[in-house]
């Protein structure tokens, strides 16, 4: 059995005891972190090594940043784009993990739909498409996770009317972002979960949004068929975001039944 998670940790060194509790209780072969906000010289890399992990980790003071957490050592790491355009190293890292590619990225939020980032979002997912197809194959093994920042379907967010102008929501993201899908992946969660309404996502802002479930689902696991094919299950765990101090999203993990080639 294979497991790879997903959480946006906002801020790793403020989240660490719930990450190091998690790792311990869940044991995934994968871990994607976004939003690590943190320098690469003041990554906790000693405090997760000595905890028996692996990590490669590429960051920035108090924005971005990414990371994968892995049981055995990651092969093929590359950070960012290699398009000659900005390289973004700080939201997106890919590896191989035990014969598994692995994609992990931070999508930009884009802030409104009128704002230079907004648009900087629709061209970070036409890039992220030329990526896959030019270093990837649909009938490969790949799981492309992370904070993907956008709601899909109306029930991935609570009262979808009032955000359609929202820039997770909208529907210029919401097709740029099903065009990346196309290349050949699957949304596991609604592989396995049709119709619920479950989130990752619960603004800090709102009282009580886990227990009243309002939020948002933003966070991914994604596969290709090989692999998707082997997914038995795929879950947010929202105990972490009803933590003392947690972030505002909580981990979503995937179990595949992977199967040796021999």
């Amino acid at each position: 059995m294979m497991k790879i998670a997903t959480f946006n940790a906002n801020s790793i060194r403020s989240r660490l005891p719930i990450i190091l509790q998690w790792l311990d209780s869940h044991q995934p072969d994968v871990l994607g972190i976004q939003e690590t906000k943190v320098q690469d010289a003041d990554f906790p890399r000693e405090a997760i090594e000595s905890a028996g992990w692996h990590v490669v980790y590429k960051g920035e003071k108090s924005y971005n940043g990414v990371a994968l957490i892995c049981k055995s050592a990651p092969e093929h790491v590359r950070f960012g784009f290699d398009d000659g355009g900005p390289k973004d190293e700080t939201r997106l890292v890919r590896a191989v993990v035990d014969g598994v590619s692995i994609v992990n990225t931070y999508v930009p939020q884009g802030r409104a739909i009128d704002h230079v980032m907004y648009k900087y979002k629709l061209s970070w997912y036409a890039r992220l498409r030329k990526l896959f197809e030019a270093e990837y194959a649909p009938g490969q093994s790949l799981a492309w996770i992370g904070d993907i920042n956008i709601a899909v379907e109306p029930i991935d967010v609570t009262n979808p009317e009032s955000h359609k102008n929202d820039p997770c929501y909208h529907v210029d993201a919401h097709d740029a972002f099903l065009k990346v899908c196309s290349f050949g992946f699957e949304d596991l969660f609604r592989k396995h979960h049709p119709g619920e309404e479950r989130y990752s996502f619960f603004d800090y802002r709102v009282p009580n949004a886990v227990k009243r479930n309002i939020g948002w689902r933003i966070d991914y696991v994604l596969a290709t068929a090989p692999l998707a094919g082997q997914s038995v299950s795929c879950d947010v765990d929202l105990e972490p975001r009803l933590m003392e101090k947690p972030s505002d999203h909580t981990f979503m993990m995937a179990e595949f039944d992977v199967k040796s080639d021999d």
